[in-house]
């Protein structure tokens, strides 16, 4: 286990440069307030459709197809709120300081816009397939730009990322959070891990979309009400915490300390991980539902980014910057977030953390499964390839349970990295195809119907499988 740790601590020391970290920085920020700006703030002035379309259950036009609004929504969910709201959280204002907390909510708001854009195009660019429908960047990639080596490019990347790399994060702060609160041996996590994992992933996209949507909701829930009674019950020092994050943000004493750099990369790293906006990865499941337009899903996947992010990392840092002694505890990541609580409400805390974390974490296991499987099936739908993909999903669980918190933290960003410079590259280009939709649901809107669309709405519009052969059905 040492050996390998070594060996891949020398992997990513190599590509994990501060190069890649400002690419990253400039990419996210600058698409994030072209696509706000081009989209006339599209997460501030449609915020209400957001929460109408989570509520529709409208169908394909050809009938009952593909997963419901609120599956799509829990699938994404599944995949962005698990260790990067409790752990990821925790890492940012341990390492970034309280001023990491206001750039996680910029790259958040801004993100939005870019959720919005990336998964309207999954919507438009999507495939029909036996489970109802499939699609994400690799599809608008090869589509819209016709590139078909860059769409190969980012498969790889993302069933790298997101089912071995990002899902051994997931499993080591399982392992984490466990022994801290039960004393338990990471080895038995680590079996348990890989056995419930197995029950889900060799069940399809349905059971998936099933455990998600039952599984997220509910610890989502649970959580956000203990952090608000956190909140609740130190109450006077919240506009302190406030001052506390901006001026730690934009502060003098920050400034020349060099620290300001620090809580910005730390903010937009951690918050990139947490909601996922730009990364590629939401489109997949966004690319599933069954709505009668594609900006309605575009719509749901911006309001995903807004309750991770502003809501739910939120609660966390809260919980932890009310901490007083944060600065004083000897670990970080998850344990971090477990002594904040147990000071807060007793030290059932730390065993309430784990089981949530057991949770959450577990349903970002298997959304990040999916994700690599969609993608597994774009490069290879037929053949050994899909059951040897989930033989190595099960491996870096275990892996990940084992290994230290430094080597799968610093794995994830590289990943995290390239894979959102190349959707980002990606969507910069064919963002007009999303705009031009956008258009057309709001003007449908203006006129008091429920969006539908057709591709002649949108003139120009080419190699949309979908959407085009609805069109013809009712010619």
């Amino acid at each position: 286990m040492q050996r390998i740790e070594e060996f891949l601590t020398k992997i990513v020391g190599l590509g994990n440069t501060i190069f890649w970290d400002y690419i990253l920085i400039y990419l996210l920020i600058g698409a994030g307030i072209y696509f706000t700006l081009r989209s006339n703030f599209v997460q501030l002035r449609l915020f209400p459709d957001m929460f109408r379309v989570l509520r529709d259950e409208a169908d394909e036009m050809s009938g009952k197809r593909g997963t419901n609004s609120f599956q799509a929504f829990s699938i994404s969910i599944a995949s962005r709120v698990g260790t990067g709201n409790l752990t990821g959280v925790a890492l940012a204002v341990a390492v970034g300081g309280p001023g990491a907390v206001f750039w996680m909510w910029v790259i958040a708001f801004i993100g939005m816009a870019t959720a919005f854009i990336e998964s309207t195009l999954a919507q438009v660019y999507k495939i029909p397939d036996k489970d109802g429908f499939r699609g994400g960047p690799a599809y608008y990639i090869e589509k819209a730009l016709g590139q078909k080596w860059m769409a190969i490019l980012f498969s790889l990347l993302i069933m790298i990322s997101f089912g071995l790399i990002f899902n051994a994060v997931q499993a080591n702060t399982i392992s984490m959070a466990m022994e801290e609160a039960f004393d338990l041996d990471p080895v038995w996590t680590g079996i348990v891990l890989v056995i419930l994992t197995s029950l889900i992933i060799f069940g399809g996209i349905n059971r998936i979309a099933v455990v998600s949507g039952t599984l997220v909701p509910i610890m989502a829930i649970v959580y956000i009400l203990v952090a608000l009674y956190v909140v609740a019950i130190n109450i006077g020092e919240v506009p302190g915490i406030f001052l506390t994050i901006l001026t730690h943000a934009f502060g003098i004493e920050q400034v020349i300390g060099g620290s300001v750099g620090v809580a910005i990369m730390q903010g937009i790293k951690r918050g990139l991980f947490s909601n996922e906006a730009g990364m590629g990865s939401a489109p997949n499941a966004a690319a599933t539902a069954g709505v009668n337009h594609p900006a309605k899903q575009g719509l749901v996947q911006s309001l995903a980014v807004f309750f991770d992010t502003i809501v739910i990392c939120s609660c966390t840092a809260f919980s932890i910057l009310l901490f007083e002694e944060y600065r004083e505890v000897a670990e970080d990541g998850i344990q971090l977030t477990q002594a904040a609580f147990s000071a807060h409400i007793g030290a059932w805390a730390s065993i309430y953390i784990a089981i949530v974390i057991f949770l959450l974490a577990f349903s970002s296991v298997i959304g990040n499964y999916y994700y690599g499987e969609s993608n597994v099936d774009y490069l290879k739908s037929r053949g050994p390839w899909k059951t040897i993909y989930r033989l190595a999903v099960l491996g870096m669980v275990m892996f990940g349970s084992l290994a230290s918190i430094d080597i799968v933290w610093s794995m994830a960003d590289l990943f995290m990295a390239l894979m959102a410079v190349v959707n980002l590259i990606a969507i910069l280009l064919i963002g007009n195809v999303a705009f031009a939709v956008l258009k057309d649901y709001t003007r449908q809107r203006k006129q008091g119907v429920d969006p539908t669309f057709h591709i002649s709405n949108v003139p120009g519009l080419k190699n949309v499988e979908w959407w085009g052969a609805q069109d013809k059905r009712k010619e």
